[in-house]
């Protein structure tokens, strides 16, 4: 199953990174209130990059990559894939 890796930008202009299966329906429960705690209070929420992955373990180590760049570096790669 493809699972991809997404980064968000909050309301309050700081990142969000995770991991789904379908990053439209991810991104819409964010928006809800229903995502992730950090999100909840940081609404609305805009996807800003999305990269594809084989499965859900090879998503995860990449979740974990991408949360540990810095903000510059996420930036860069968000406008690097879109632009």
């Amino acid at each position: 199953m493809t699972c991809y890796c997404y980064i968000l930008e909050c309301a309050d202009g700081t990142y969000y990174t995770g991991w789904t299966t379908d990053p439209q329906r991810r991104v819409a429960q964010h928006n809800r209130g229903k995502g992730a705690r950090y999100t909840r209070s940081r609404t609305p929420v805009k996807l800003i990059y999305v990269e594809s992955q084989p499965d859900r373990g090879t998503a995860m180590k990449r979740e974990r990559a991408i949360k540990a760049l810095s903000r510059r570096q996420k930036l860069k790669l968000s406008t690097w894939e879109h632009g």
